[in-house]
């Protein structure tokens, strides 16, 4: 989180010369000054795609090839949120991983894990960036940045910090609310109470509701967010602040926008770049060796060759198998598994991936067309917030949560729930939706169990998360050089 203040002509820089191909620039020169790239619409909304490229391509540069754990948006949240919930377990020796699955943390072996980079990256290219772009806007005075894309960019950044704070405060708890690229402000922030974190989150959301088109502006496909993007993750935070009408008027806003969203009646067209289900994906650099037109969490769990390669590090729990009901499309579309036995360290055995997206290290091609983006948000979350919002006192009560959750299960090909469901087996049903439609999706899981308070119920029938070791483990520790560079950080009770 620490960064120089002349560190935004750099950041800036990085952001113009990474832009993928969403907008056609020269290449920036070696020395370039904020009010330059901010001069004109095109290098301003360069700056702007830089951003998104490194939230899915991170800063590492092409020689690391673990991409899925450079950056918390790269798949780095799916890992560590699914072995911290019951929906991934370590397939490695790494001690810190297990220990994680195990909810058996310490402020040591976080550091010794991917758990500081989560932080790290979230603060220095997420927030970092949309505040970068925020201020280079403002203080720009060039009549060749048109105010349409003043409005559009500051709209843009605005979800971004939004979504960024979102993913800390959900890992952290409270963290330091960072609005401003000034060193000398950041440089030694306390940390903010969540409560207070959750309303800037709201504030940025509704600015950017108001500033950004309801389409999509990107010649490339949904990977810049519009006013449908900002309503979604709006409608998540308010279900998570327990505002659920608010949350069912959100999530209906976007719902009811037909000609945009639609659920694919196809499991297997869902994550792809065409899908109308997508709200907002990220848009991977398709040149990068090892990589290619793969997204990094198709890189990383899919095995080379598909059904016989080593597994990753982590694979899919018998708790997360074992939730499908029988004939859920969701079970056989988005899940397949290898057979490995090349490696003395690990055991033979069947283990079991994430198979949402279908490209991967097996049949990836550099500089080959992206079949599939990073899905950030998309339309089934929308039902399923409509449906926990009704089933808690929202419009429409329980005949409008089970209507929601059957559009869902007809798409997996299940049958329709009881119309006379009791409270107590609707949320049961609810809960069962979320984990089975959003499984290894952005820690969907993990937080879940935590803000409806399941975490004791599921956990106490796993033996690896026993003798339980405390609920301090929901919430990660800061890491510890972040605690060392500003002494007014504090780090988690029980850490």
């Amino acid at each position: 989180m620490r960064k120089n203040k002349s560190t935004i002509v750099l950041f800036l820089a990085l952001c113009l010369s990474s832009c993928s191909k969403m907008i056609q620039i020269p290449d920036p020169a070696s020395s370039i000054t904020i009010t330059k790239v901010f001069d004109t619409d095109a290098t301003a909304s360069s700056a702007m795609a830089g951003v998104y490229t490194q939230l899915i391509n991170g800063t590492y540069g092409i020689a690391n090839s673990n991409y899925a754990t450079n950056v918390f948006s790269d798949g780095l949240t799916t890992i560590l949120a699914g072995l911290s919930a019951d929906e991934l377990q370590t397939t490695t020796a790494n001690n810190a991983l297990f220990q994680l699955s195990a909810n058996n943390l310490t402020a040591k072996l976080a550091d010794q894990s991917y758990i500081p980079t989560l932080w790290a990256s979230a603060y220095s290219i997420g927030i970092y960036g949309a505040n970068a772009v925020l201020e280079g806007i403002a203080a720009s005075t060039s009549p060749d940045l048109t105010d349409s894309t003043r409005r559009q960019l500051t709209g843009e950044a605005k979800c971004i910090r939004a979504f960024c704070h979102f993913y800390l405060t959900n890992f952290y708890g409270d963290i330091p609310l960072v609005l401003t690229t000034d060193f000398n402000k950041t440089a030694n922030l306390a940390r903010a109470k969540q409560v207070d974190v959750y309303a800037q989150i709201i504030k940025d959301l509704k600015d950017a509701q108001a500033a950004l088109p309801d389409n999509y502006i990107s010649v490339g496909g949904r990977v810049r967010p519009n006013k449908w993007a900002a309503t979604a993750l709006l409608a998540r935070v308010y279900l998570y602040t327990g505002d659920y009408s608010d949350a069912s008027a959100q999530a209906g806003s976007v719902i009811d926008h037909v000609d945009l969203y639609h659920l694919e009646p196809d499991l297997n067209n869902v994550f792809l770049t065409t899908s109308s289900e997508a709200i907002w994906q990220l848009q991977q650099n398709t040149s990068i060796p090892n990589l290619g037109n793969a997204t990094p969490e198709g890189s990383f769990w899919l095995p080379n060759p598909l059904h016989t390669g080593r597994p990753p590090i982590a694979s899919l729990t018998s708790q997360l198998l074992n939730a499908f009901e029988p004939g859920d499309r969701r079970r056989t579309n988005w899940i397949d598994s290898t057979d490995y036995m090349a490696d003395p360290g690990i055991p033979a055995a069947t283990y079991y991936f994430p198979y949402k997206y279908k490209t991967g290290t097996y049949n990836y091609s550099v500089g080959g067309a992206a079949s599939e983006y990073y899905m950030v948000l998309r339309l089934a979350e929308l039902y399923l917030i409509r449906a926990e919002a009704a089933a808690n006192g929202g419009p429409g009560g329980a005949n409008a949560a089970i209507a929601d959750l059957n559009s869902l299960r007809h798409r997996a090909g299940l049958n329709s729930l009881p119309a006379n469901l009791s409270a107590s087996d609707l949320t049961t049903a609810i809960a069962k939706e979320w984990q089975t439609e959003f499984f290894c999706e952005w820690g969907h899981r993990w937080f879940n169990l935590k803000r409806t308070r399941q975490t004791s119920a599921v956990f106490s029938s796993i033996a690896v998360k026993q003798p339980w070791k405390g609920d301090y483990q929901l919430l990660y520790p800061l890491p510890t050089q972040e605690i060392l560079n500003d002494h007014y950080l504090t780090q988690n009770t029980g850490y």
